[in-house]
C-alpha cells in the first residue's frame, strides 16, 4: 500500500510529508482549499503529464515522492527486476518538475523514463475521479478481473500454457520447413559441392602434414644439388684440359718417379702423394653414395604439391579456411541429407502444432464458458449495489466477443469488455462513454465492491464519488467504500460528512495565508477535531449543537 506522500514546492503547498495507513482515508475541506492539488501531486508521482505550473511561485523546482509497500509476489517488483532495478522493502516512486516545466523520474532514487514510472503508476494505484477514470474503464483489464472475480485464473493459466506450447510447436515447424525450402533451393549446388568435396577427400591436418613434406623435399633437393656440385669438382671435367684433382696427383707422382737416382728424398713424397690419392678417391666414392641417398622423388614432389593446391583451391572456392574443410562436407552432406529426411520431420512437427493449437482451442474453449457463467453472476452482483447507490436504472453488461485467430493470445480466445446502459431500453456502451461523471464514479464504486478480492492494484483513490448525491444514497456510497477498504487501501476526496465519518483516517485540507502567501495545509484530526469538522460539513459555517449531534449519530 501507499505508505507515504513527500511534497515540495507544489502549487500552494511549501512542504508536506502525509503518513497513510490500511483502510479507508478521507480528505474534506472547502472547495478551493486545495484537496485537487493532492490528488494531482500523487499523480505526479505515478507518471501523469508534469508542468511548469505546478512549481511553487519563485521556486526552482518541485518535488513528490510516493513510497509503497509491496509483497514480495507483487508485479510491480516483477517489472523492476524486468528493468534491472533491485527491488527493496519499500518502492519509492520520485518526480521532479523544474520551474519551466521539463522534469526527471526516480524509481528507489535510480534515474528512469516516465513510461516506466507510469507502467509502475498503474499497478499501484488507480484514480476514479469526476473526469478522469483510469484503472476499470480500460476495457483491457475487464478479462482478468472477470477471471479473478470467477476464480478463473488456474484455467487462465492453463490456457497460457497451452498458448505459449502452441506457439513454440508453430515456430519449430516453420523453421523446420524454412531449411526445407533453403536446402532445395541449393540442392542442384549441394549435390555437386557434395560429390566435389567428396572425390577431393580432405582430411583432418592434412594441409600441415603436405606444407612439411613439401618443405624437407625442397630442402633434399637443394642439398642434393650442393653434393653434386663438390662431386664434380673431384672428377674430370672432359672438354675443358683438366683431368680433375685425381689426374693431376697421378701425373705429379709419374713425374717423380722418372727423377734419375739417387732419389730417394722423393719417396716420402711418393708416399703422400699415395694418400693424397687414396683420401680423393674415398672422399669420392662417399659424396656419390650421398648424392645417391639425396636424390629427391621429382614425381613425389609433384604430387605434393599438386594435392597442397587442389585442397587451397577448395578452400578458396567455398571461402573457408582448408582445416575446415572436411567439416564443411559433414555440413553440406547433412543440409543434402535433410531434403530426404526433413519432409518426414515436417510431417512429424505439423502434427504436433496441429495437436497443439487443438490443446489451445479445448482449454480456451473451456475458459470461455466459465467467463460466460461468471460474467453473469458479476452483471447480477453488481446490480444489487447500484440501486442503493441511486443507480437502480442502470445496467451492467459483460460482453464476450470472439476475436479472430490472429488475435488469440495467452489470456484466451474472448474480447471481455464490461458495458453499462443508464437507463431502461438504452444501448449499453463504454463504460466512460455512457454515465456522467458522478454516476461513473459510483458505478466504478459498485464494480470495486464486487471486485476488490480480485484487484491488482492495492490502492484506489475516488475523487468526490459523493457528487450530486446526499442522504441515504451518500450513506451508501460511504458504506460500500468502506467494505472495499477492508481488502484494499482507499483514499476518497468527499464534501459528504456520512461518507466521511466512515473514515479510518481524516485529514483535513484548508488554505492559509503565510508571509502574505496562499498555502494549503493538510492536518490529520483527532476525535475531537473530527467531530468539529463533520459538524461544520453538516451545518455549514456556523456550526450548532444539533450539528454536532447529527456528527457523533454519524460516527456512532
Amino acid at each position: 500500500m501507499l505508505n507515504s506522500l513527500a511534497i515540495r514546492d507544489v502549487v500552494l503547498i511549501d512542504r508536506l510529508d502525509l503518513s497513510l495507513g490500511a483502510g479507508l482515508t478521507v480528505l474534506t475541506g472547502e472547495t478551493g482549499a486545495g484537496k485537487s492539488i493532492l490528488l494531482d501531486s500523487l499523480g505526479l508521482a505515478l507518471g501523469q503529464r508534469a508542468e511548469a505550473g505546478m512549481v511553487r511561485g519563485g521556486q526552482a523546482q518541485a518535488s513528490v515522492a510516493a513510497c509503497f509497500h509491496l509483497p514480495p509476489d507483487h508485479p510491480a517488483n516483477a517489472l523492476l527486476v524486468e528493468q534491472g532495478i533491485e527491488v527493496e522493502e519499500d518502492l519509492v516512486l520520485r518526480r521532479v518538475v523544474q520551474a519551466d516545466g521539463r522534469s526527471r523520474a526516480f524509481v528507489n532514487d535510480q534515474p528512469v523514463g516516465v513510461a516506466l514510472l507510469r507502467r509502475l503508476g498503474a499497478l499501484l494505484v488507480e484514480v476514479q475521479g469526476q473526469h478522469d477514470q483510469v484503472g476499470l474503464a480500460d476495457p483491457a483489464t475487464h478479462a482478468a478481473l472477470l477471471d479473478a472475480f470467477g476464480g478463473l485464473e488456474p484455467d487462465r493459466t492453463g490456457v497460457g500454457e497451452a498458448y505459449r506450447a502452441w506457439r513454440q510447436a508453430e515456430r519449430a515447424l516453420r523453421e523446420a520447413q524454412e531449411a526445407i525450402a533453403q536446402a532445395q533451393r541449393d540442392e542442384e549446388w549441394l549435390r555437386h559441392a557434395v560429390e566435389e568435396l567428396s572425390l577431393l577427400g580432405p582430411a583432418e591436418g592434412e594441409e600441415d602434414a603436405l606444407a612439411n613434406e613439401r618443405q624437407a623435399m625442397q630442402q633434399g633437393e637443394r642439398r642434393a644439388e650442393a653434393v653434386a656440385a663438390a662431386l664434380s669438382e673431384l672428377q674430370p671435367r672432359d672438354g675443358r684440359g683438366s683431368a680433375g684433382p685425381a689426374g693431376a696427383l697421378r701425373h705429379a707422382a709419374g713425374a717423380l718417379e722418372r727423377l734419375p737416382p739417387p732419389n730417394e728424398e722423393a719417396s716420402p713424397i711418393l708416399a703422400a702423394l699415395g694418400q693424397a690419392q687414396d683420401s680423393l678417391a674415398e672422399a669420392e666414392s662417399l659424396l656419390e653414395r650421398l648424392g645417391a641417398d639425396l636424390g629427391p622423388d621429382p614425381r613425389r614432389l609433384e604430387q605434393v604439391e599438386e594435392r597442397l593446391f587442389a585442397l587451397r583451391a577448395a578452400a578458396r572456392k567455398h571461402m573457408v579456411a582448408v582445416v575446415e574443410l572436411p567439416q564443411l562436407l559433414q555440413d553440406l552432406a547433412a543440409r543434402l541429407s535433410a531434403l530426404d529426411a526433413g519432409a518426414e520431420r515436417a510431417a512429424a512437427l505439423e502434427q504436433a502444432a496441429a495437436a497443439a493449437r487443438a490443446g489451445y482451442v479445448r482449454r480456451a474453449g473451456a475458459l470461455s464458458a466459465a467467463r460466460a457463467k461468471a460474467a453473469r453472476e458479476l452483471e447480477k452482483a453488481v446490480a444489487q449495489e447500484l440501486a442503493p447507490l441511486k443507480l437502480d436504472r442502470a445496467r451492467l453488461h459483460i460482453e464476450i466477443a470472439p476475436r479472430e485467430e490472429r488475435a488469440w493470445a495467452a489470456d484466451g480466445q474472448d474480447r471481455v469488455t464490461f458495458l453499462v446502459s443508464t437507463n431502461p431500453g438504452q444501448k449499453p456502451g463504454q463504460l466512460d462513454k455512457i454515465a456522467s461523471g458522478g454516476e461513473l464514479s459510483r458505478l466504478m464504486l459498485a464494480l470495486k465492491v464486487v471486485l476488490a478480492r480480485g484487484s491488482p492494484v492495492p490502492t484506489l483513490v475516488f475523487d468526490e464519488v459523493d457528487s450530486g448525491i446526499g442522504g441515504a444514497t451518500a450513506a451508501a456510497v460511504g458504506e460500500r467504500l468502506a467494505r472495499v477498504a477492508e481488502r484494499l487501501q482507499v483514499l476518497v476526496v468527499t464534501h459528504s460528512p456520512q461518507v466521511a465519518a466512515r473514515g479510518t483516517q481524516h485529514w483535513r485540507v484548508s488554505k492559509g495565508v503565510r508571509a502574505d502567501r496562499a498555502e494549503t495545509r493538510v492536518e490529520p484530526l483527532d476525535a475531537q477535531a473530527r467531530r468539529e469538522e463533520l459538524a461544520r460539513m453538516l451545518a455549514g459555517e456556523t456550526i450548532t449543537e444539533a450539528a454536532r449531534a447529527a456528527a457523533d449519530s454519524l460516527l456512532r
